[in-house]
């Protein structure tokens, strides 16, 4: 099987602090990958460079055998890092077909099948800048799959979801593992955790340890509110 993700010695050092120390990774399986740790151990920072969105100071990533960093970025590879950021005064569909534009790989069609897969309607016209936080979170995972990645990042994707909501996006991860994509995953949330990955990872100060590997999922656990 090919390899989805390799990282070899990574480290990310700024004004002469280790984000991330030697990181070893590598991924070539469709599984869930979740990584734990506290508040500024360096998860955000580690999917930043392998969104190409920061570049290693030392080692290598590779994204389906392609090098990336310094204005390369990877491809099939979605992601939902940080608060999601759209155009206020625009409707949701109106923002991803502007985002969407950029590689116009993916029809209008596409776009709204991604929007209401999250739970939102696509016709809507209503403006972003009065969509309530979990709407806007829920979006923000539409962007992240319109394009159907095959790598797909998210960043604390429960973040202002009601009890409905996080349920709705457990359901989804585990549809999109199906699908074939890989995900890696960080939440502060043990639960989504325990409920949703394949296997577990830990960052503490930038370094990155094993924790499970090959764990039975709780299914039954995930759609308990049915």
């Amino acid at each position: 099987m090919d390899t989805i993700l390799e990282i070899q010695n990574l480290s990310k050092v700024i004004k002469g602090h280790f984000l991330l120390k030697d990181i070893q990774l590598k991924i070539d399986q469709p599984k869930v990958y979740g990584i734990v740790g506290r508040n500024g151990s360096g998860k955000s920072v580690f999917f930043k460079t392998i969104a190409g969105l920061l570049v290693p100071t030392k080692g290598t990533v590779k994204v389906f055998d392609d090098h990336i960093g310094k204005g390369k970025f990877p491809k099939d590879f979605g992601a939902l890092l940080d608060t999601p950021g759209f155009l206020g005064h625009y409707s949701g569909l109106r923002n991803l077909k502007l985002l969407s534009s950029i590689q116009n790989k993916v029809t209008d069609e596409d776009l709204k099948k991604a929007i209401s897969d999250v739970g939102l309607n696509p016709n809507d016209t209503k403006p972003v800048r009065k969509y309530s936080l979990g709407m806007k979170q829920r979006l923000g995972i539409a962007q992240a799959i319109m394009e159907k990645p095959k790598l797909l990042i998210l960043d604390e994707p429960m973040n202002g979801l009601d009890e409905s909501g996080v349920h709705d996006v457990r359901r989804m991860i585990l549809d999109f593992k199906k699908q074939g994509m890989t995900i890696l995953l960080a939440s502060h949330n043990s639960e989504d955790i325990s409920i949703l990955c394949d296997v577990i990872y830990k960052m503490d100060n930038g370094k990155m340890t094993l924790l499970q590997d090959n764990k039975p999922l709780d299914h039954d656990r995930v759609v308990k509110s049915d």
